[in-house]
């Protein structure tokens, strides 16, 4: 019976020792539960901040711009006298050489004044020489004292004189038609290309004519162009007559040019506020033509006092322009003056020199004068 009691009594604390196990593990299961059903909080890591180290370096740039091929050389022939069109000899699209002739005009009245001069200047070439003669006889006959009275050589000499001004002005007035009638011949003043006849034969052209409104003929030098542009007032310092450009036009696709800066006006456009700027173009093929229009890629020279920097490193604020400068774990802002923007990266001028920890990104949200953060990455 004691062994019995003995077991019951074992039975009974293994019962018990169940129980308890369960309860625990049911309140391990509750208490996970709950666990698991809370929010896990995890800690936000500050993200690192971008810097570089600022130095030399060069932005290379272009400035894209459109311009306008025009002749080196062009003239309008206008007739100078009052006279009639005789002969054309050439016509739109010839080809001359300096001094060809061009076109014959006629003035009947020009000839009348030209045979009249020639007679005024023949008659008096008779005066002058018989007045000439008579003093000249009378200057030898005064050398036997008491023959000629002086009065009577010096009325001579007056006359001779005389004479030969009027023979002078005789020959200006004959010399003054001959260069009239020269007129009458319209010839090439350089050699180029016709490109514009307005007159026919027997057209009445003159200074006071109708014809006068219109030039008889255009003559432009195509084997000689100048590719002319206007370059905005922010560029005009960094172009210079070194500066070798490359143009492309729309009426020969896929073909590049080449020309170089040649004059610089030395002013800005009051209206545009531009300068203007002419490069020589050499057109021996006559494949380009005056009046094209090109798209002109001008490069732009170094500035030697400038850094270029990431355009985010700048900060545009209400109070001026910055960029943000690490120095003995402070942010400072450092107010500088930008200048050209290519690629990303902008020209900057101030109180900055090489070496410099520069935030890559600026932001207001960094202030002034306060800490720098300690994770500063430096690429």
């Amino acid at each position: 019976m004691k062994y019995i009691f003995d077991l019951k009594t074992s039975v009974t604390k293994l019962m018990s020792l169940l129980i308890l196990f369960c309860l625990f593990s049911c309140d391990s299961e509750k208490n996970q539960s709950i666990d698991s059903e809370k929010p896990k909080v995890e800690v936000a890591k500050t993200p690192d901040v971008e810097a570089f180290i600022l130095k030399k370096s060069d932005l290379t740039s272009s400035l894209k711009i459109p311009g306008e091929l025009i002749a080196n050389q062009q003239v309008d022939l206008y007739a100078k006298v009052n006279s009639y069109i005789k002969k054309l000899l050439v016509d739109v699209g010839s080809e001359v050489k300096a001094g060809q002739l061009l076109a014959e005009l006629e003035a009947p009245e020009i000839s009348s004044q030209l045979s009249a001069a020639k007679s005024r200047l023949n008659s008096q070439e008779a005066i002058y020489f018989a007045s000439k003669a008579t003093y000249d006889r009378l200057f030898e006959t005064n050398k036997t004292p008491g023959t000629i009275s002086k009065n009577d050589l010096d009325q001579a000499n007056a006359k001779q004189k005389s004479d030969l001004a009027q023979l002078d002005a005789a020959k200006s007035n004959y010399q003054e038609i001959l260069t009239t009638i020269g007129y009458l011949k319209i010839k090439a003043p350089f050699s180029g290309v016709i490109t514009n006849r307005n007159m026919s034969t027997g057209a009445y052209v003159g200074p006071s004519g109708k014809g006068s409104d219109f030039p008889l003929f255009t003559l432009k030098d195509h084997s000689n162009l100048r590719l002319v542009v206007s370059v905005p007032e922010a560029y005009t310092a960094y172009i210079n007559t070194e500066s070798e450009t490359e143009f492309y036009l729309n009426s020969i696709a896929g073909e590049k040019f080449h020309a170089k800066v040649a004059r610089l006006a030395g002013s800005l456009d009051a209206k545009l506020r531009s300068q203007h700027i002419e490069m020589d173009v050499i057109n021996t093929n006559h494949q380009l033509i005056p009046g094209m229009v090109a798209e002109v890629s001008i490069p732009l020279t170094v500035n030697a006092n400038a850094y270029s920097v990431p355009s985010s490193a700048i900060l545009n604020a209400s109070i001026g322009v910055y960029v943000i400068s690490v120095h003995n774990n402070l942010n400072i802002w450092v107010p500088i003056k930008m200048g050209r923007t290519y690629d990303g990266k902008t020209e900057i001028f101030g109180a900055i020199q090489s070496g410099d920890t520069i935030l890559t990104r600026a932001s207001e949200e960094i202030r002034n004068g306060v800490a720098a953060v300690k994770n500063i990455v430096v690429k």
